[in-house]
């Protein structure tokens, strides 16, 4: 495989997976099959910038939408779009627009739709992945099935005196 097609398998990878925390240079050069130090040299000459600046900038967009149209906290944003710590995601955000995300909502709110409630924005989002399965990846839990309604469950009688 050439190296421009693996260095594209890797960066498709964070296309996909960019709002895993969890997402880090190692597992993004183990997709390109490159050393972690390779893979950035390799990634930087062929993209201009380095896997984490990409990375960063990929979520940061994606926040911006997030901040536009659905009605969720900036904590919750900051979570879905992959940053574990808000500190991180305020400066990161204000680095790249000129403004907080709270600052970044008040301009920018009421300009196109309407939000979006932000319980349909979590289902849509996936909700906060709280488990890891085998593979690394993150996971959701998700309850059982509702059990049968009263009145809907077939089992006999236990009361057979009503029988001939």
């Amino acid at each position: 495989m050439d190296k421009v097609r693996q260095i594209r398998l890797a960066k498709d990878a964070m296309d996909r997976d960019w709002a895993d925390p969890e997402l880090d240079l190692g597992a993004v050069a183990a997709h390109a099959g490159y050393s972690r130090y390779h893979f950035l040299r390799a990634f930087k000459e062929a993209y201009g910038e380095t896997p984490g600046q990409y990375l960063t900038h990929r979520r940061i967009e994606r926040a911006e939408e997030m901040l536009r149209a659905a009605d969720l906290s900036v904590t919750e944003i900051c979570h879905l779009v992959g940053f574990s710590s808000l500190g991180t995601f305020s400066a990161r955000f204000k680095a790249r627009t000129g403004l907080t995300p709270s600052e970044y909502r008040s301009k920018n709110v009421g300009r196109g739709a309407a939000l979006v409630p932000g319980c349909y924005a979590m289902l849509w989002a996936g909700g906060f992945p709280t488990a890891r399965s085998a593979e690394g990846t993150a996971i959701s839990k998700k309850r059982p099935g509702p059990d049968a309604a009263y009145g809907d469950r077939q089992e006999p009688p236990d009361d057979r005196r009503a029988e001939p």
